[in-house]
């Protein structure tokens, strides 16, 4: 009977385990699914592999290199000039990089894979070739587990993250704009959900994307912001929304996110719907490209720079 006990105990510990691990990574996928989706579109690796190596290489953010660190993806110092972090890995004492916030974490992996020749072939596969995505990371080193891909591929399959690479995939084929909220969750009427459960953060600053029936003045008067200062803080002058815009809570800073240097201009955009994009001002970006704040209108493939060219130095 003890043997039976001890056995019925350890089966419900375990369960227990399994249940918190559980919760703890479909909580990570929830936090971090827009700016996956928001990668995926700017820069093409799929949601799916920036999901699964988040989860992976951080253990679903609580590993100590992610609670310490802000570093979500486990890349280390190598040309790295800013803060760093060291602690056992392959090797006693390796330097990984650290991050002031998580956001920077997920720019510096987009970046690092973009900007390295041994990802450059990632880049011909299909945006929804997840298997192909996770075996040419592994044979281009990126991590020396033996298994590192068939786990990548098992975290894919079990979330069902694939399903956020064919949205996006499906969206860009046909061209039409839809907001990031529409690829994550069905958008709610506003008279039944809070403002701030809405909230996200860009380049730092609060903000929240736009559903049915929003506009400024609800906003404004939600958070006891003066109409007035809410328009100045996304350059704007009228108060009317469309589904999916942001809408920031305070003044934009003056540049982007470190990681983000440049944005390609695609079809239909202009140096409004880049700002906000973004979290960077108008007037700033403007400055960047030589352009005057009236002058929205761009071309396709035009490289428009997020910050300073003494930032890019």
């Amino acid at each position: 009977m003890t043997v039976f006990l001890k056995t019925i105990t350890l089966a419900c510990i375990l369960l227990t385990t399994l249940n918190l691990s559980a919760e703890r990574r479909k909580k990570y996928i929830h936090k971090y699914k827009k700016i996956a989706i928001q990668e995926m579109l700017r820069t093409g690796i799929p949601a799916s592999i920036g999901l699964a190596q988040g989860i992976l290489e951080s253990g679903d953010g609580n590993s100590n290199l992610a609670l310490d660190a802000n570093n979500h993806f486990g890349i280390k110092c190598h040309d790295w000039t800013g803060k760093t972090y060291t602690m056992d890995d392959d090797a006693k004492d390796e330097c990984f990089r650290k991050y002031n916030h998580p956001e920077e974490s997920w720019l510096d992996h987009s970046k690092f894979l973009t900007s390295r020749p041994r990802y450059a072939e990632l880049f011909q596969l299909k945006t929804t070739d997840y298997k192909g995505w996770a075996r040419g990371l592994k044979a281009a080193g990126y991590a020396t587990n033996p298994k590192y891909a068939d786990l990548l591929i098992k975290i894919i399959e079990e979330e069902g993250l694939h399903e956020y690479d064919r949205k996006v995939k499906e969206t860009i084929d046909i061209q039409v704009d839809i907001p990031i909220e529409e690829f994550t969750e069905a958008t709610t009427p506003t008279n039944n959900i809070s403002y701030r459960k809405r909230e996200e953060m860009r380049n730092g600053v609060t903000c929240i994307l736009a559903q049915s029936g929003d506009n400024f003045n609800k906003i404004g008067s939600y958070y006891g912001i003066k109409l007035r200062k809410l328009l100045e803080y996304n350059d704007r002058t009228s108060t009317v929304l469309k589904i999916g815009e942001v809408v920031f809570l305070k003044r934009k800073p003056r540049r982007a996110a470190r990681g983000y240097e440049f944005h390609r201009v695609k079809a239909g955009e202009d140096l409004y719907r880049i700002s906000q994009m973004y979290g960077v001002r108008i007037k700033n970006l403007s400055k960047y490209n030589y352009l005057s704040e009236e002058e929205t209108s761009l071309t396709e493939g035009e490289k428009i720079y997020l910050r300073s060219k003494a930032d890019l130095l």
